[in-house]
């Protein structure tokens, strides 16, 4: 890992109407446009889906190094996020995000351990810790078989 601070560059670039094109260096460029509840096409990566989609990617790779860091043998993770976007103070802002997290763990897991270390992947997401609207985590641990 390099020393902090770490600095990321994103371009976006748009005409008057169509999507904005977002590029940074070494990456595929990504096509934005406004979601249906702003009027836009809904089928298009938007500002809000992709606030979102920082938060259950931060959190899947966070849990990811600390169950490696943990020596955990685990199988699959799903995270689900729902962030909510409302009117607070007559300003649009994201209030809150509902992080729904399930790991599936080898027989012979210890569960409560698992639990734990996806409870520490929501805590040190640097994502959720730099957003106003808190994150609330619901999780399940299913051992596959």
């Amino acid at each position: 890992m390099q020393d902090f601070p770490h600095r990321y560059t994103v371009a976006a670039s748009a005409r008057t109407d169509g999507d904005v094109a977002l590029e940074s260096a070494r990456l595929a460029s990504l096509a934005s446009a406004p979601p249906a509840e702003f009027g836009g096409p809904g089928d298009r990566w938007s500002p809000e889906t992709l606030l979102v989609a920082a938060v259950a990617d931060c959190f899947t790779l966070g849990f990811r190094a600390i169950a490696r860091a943990s020596k955990l043998e685990w199988v699959s993770l799903r995270c689900e996020v729902e962030g909510t976007l409302d009117r607070v103070e007559r300003v649009t802002q994201f209030t809150g995000f509902k992080v729904r997290a399930t790991l599936q763990v080898p027989p012979g897991t210890n569960v409560e351990r698992a639990q734990g270390l996806l409870e520490k992947a929501e805590k040190t997401c640097l994502i959720s810790n730099s957003l106003k609207g808190a994150s609330h985590l619901e999780t399940s641990v299913e051992v596959a078989g």
